[in-house]
Parts: structure tokens; sequence; C-alpha cells
């Protein structure tokens, strides 16, 4: 039974030598002459595409290329997402705060607590200098 595919004549194949004759059409005189084989052409096919790639990569990388790619912004955009995004952080905790004493002034204004445990408060210090 012979097997499907044998490595030993692929191998063959790949360093069969060729020969690649470059001719004026009009004088038939030979230009120039390569001596190729099919494993050398794959191996230079291969760099080259490795190459391209490479120098694609570092076009976009290194250039202002990379801002035109969709979900990359500009450095100076990224920091004022980020400022923006701690200002709503901080917006959303006095938003928690006001709901809170609104809560308590509601519950004490129907009676339902007589006093205010002012245990539970977080008092920030307030700097007396300024007076």
């Amino acid at each position: 039974m012979a097997k499907f595919f044998d490595t030993n004549a692929t191998l063959q194949r790949l360093k069969n030598r060729y020969r690649l004759v470059i001719m004026n059409d009009d004088t038939y005189e030979e230009v120039t002459a390569f001596k190729l084989n099919r494993l050398s052409v794959y191996v230079a096919l291969c760099t080259v595409f490795v190459v391209l790639v490479g120098l694609t990569v570092a076009l976009i990388v290194f250039t202002p290329l990379k801002y035109y790619i969709p979900g990359f912004g500009d450095r100076s955009e990224r920091m004022q997402l980020m400022e923006m995004k701690f200002r709503v952080d901080s917006l959303e905790k006095q938003l928690q705060n006001r709901d809170v004493y609104w809560e308590d002034v509601r519950k004490v204004l129907n009676g339902e607590i007589s006093e205010k445990d002012t245990s539970r408060l977080n008092v920030s210090t307030v700097d007396q200098t300024k007076e």
C-alpha cells in the first residue's frame, strides 16, 4: 500500500533545481538567469510576507496612523475621558449622599425617628483658618 503523502518524495521535489531565465524578447538574448529550487522560493516568499507584515505593523504603531483605527483615541482624549470619569464618580457619590440626607429629613418630618443618630454621619473637616 502506497503512502498518500511520501515525505522523501516531497523533500526531493522541494530540492529539485530549476533555472529561471529572463530573455530579451526581440533578440532572444539572455539577460539574466537564476538557479532556484522550490524550497528557496518558498522561504523567500515567506520572508517577504513577514517583512511586509512587520513594516505595516511598525507603520501603524509608531506613527499617527494608529489614531485612525476605530477605538484608538488621541492621548488628550483619553485624559479627558479619565477626568470626566472621576467627575461622574464624585457626582454620583454626592447624589447618593443627598438622597440619604433627604430620606433622613423625610423620616424626621413624618415622625418615624425622633432624634438624629449622629454616630453614622461622616463629617468632613472644615479649614477654620480662612475666616
